[in-house]
């Protein structure tokens, strides 16, 4: 498959700290790629470098083209950040979410098309959403909530999605339908990175893992990635054979001994 996402040698820094040093893979596209680590990691981190919403020290990012639509057309990213850090008290519905996501296309300051309303209708159609168009957003589930948010990465037409950490505070049958959606939308050619603590969820649902512990310490099919090896270096002894496929990590545990709960992470 072609590459949807090239990252070269990237490194960002916090106040002199590295978060991020040398890191680099290439996404192909429509493929789902977890990325796994502690906290501390620089998960969040990276997913806020591939959006652009941070400053980076050095390296490359580079988004391709979709391989279908207008000539020249650039790549869409959407970034969907962690619950905690969304104010679920904003009054708003959960169709101006959706529609949030036409801003890109036609500008803060300009009305809304009906072409911009039917294309957020059919957004929420897709992720069965459509009857609840009406609530306000922070009325819903957090299983709901994630539903919209990838809604609002559809209407924008987002060729790349990033979800951070999108199953916290979500319950396992919701967990399962976003599962499933997000398989559905890599077969239409999405390319999607989604970070997670679940070790044995990125081997079994994901096409590529990656183990990242600041740097980039595996990356492949999760057969190929996960290793005693490569989990010593990324959890510090922390994670454990269980059987023969099964992997458990012995705790919450941070990166090089930080706290739990990093606020970039």
């Amino acid at each position: 498959m072609p590459a949807a996402l090239e990252i070269e040698g990237l490194t960002v820094r916090y106040n002199g700290r590295a978060v991020l040093e040398d890191v680099g893979f290439v996404a192909p596209a429509g493929e789902r790629i977890a990325i796994v680590g502690p906290n501390g990691a620089g998960k969040s981190t990276l997913f806020r470098a591939i959006a652009g919403l941070i400053p980076i020290e050095r390296g490359q990012i580079r988004a391709a083209p979709p391989q279908s639509g207008k000539p020249g057309r650039p790549a869409e990213i959407a970034f969907l950040s962690q619950r905690a850090g969304v104010d679920w008290r904003f009054p708003v519905t959960v169709f101006d979410v959706v529609m949030m996501g036409r801003v890109s296309k036609i500008g803060w300051l300009r009305w809304y098309s009906p072409q911009d309303r039917r294309i957020t209708n059919q957004a929420l159609e897709r992720v069965g959403m459509a009857e609840l168009a009406g609530r306000q957003i922070g009325e819903l589930s957090g299983g709901q909530q994630q539903r919209v948010f990838i809604a609002r990465a559809l209407a924008q037409e987002a060729t790349i999605l990033l979800l951070d950490e999108p199953f916290t505070g979500v319950d396992l049958p919701s967990q399962e339908a976003i599962l499933a959606m997000l398989e559905s939308l890599s077969a239409q050619g999405i390319t999607i990175l989604l970070s997670t603590h679940d070790l044995n969820l990125a081997a079994e649902r994901f096409d590529r893992l990656a183990l990242l512990n600041r740097r980039l310490i595996s990356y492949g099919p999760p057969k190929e990635a996960i290793h005693p090896d490569a989990l010593k270096q990324a959890y510090g002894g922390k994670a454990v054979w269980q059987g023969e496929d099964y992997v458990m990590v012995l705790g919450d545990i941070a990166c090089c001994g930080e706290s739990v709960g990093h606020p970039h992470e």
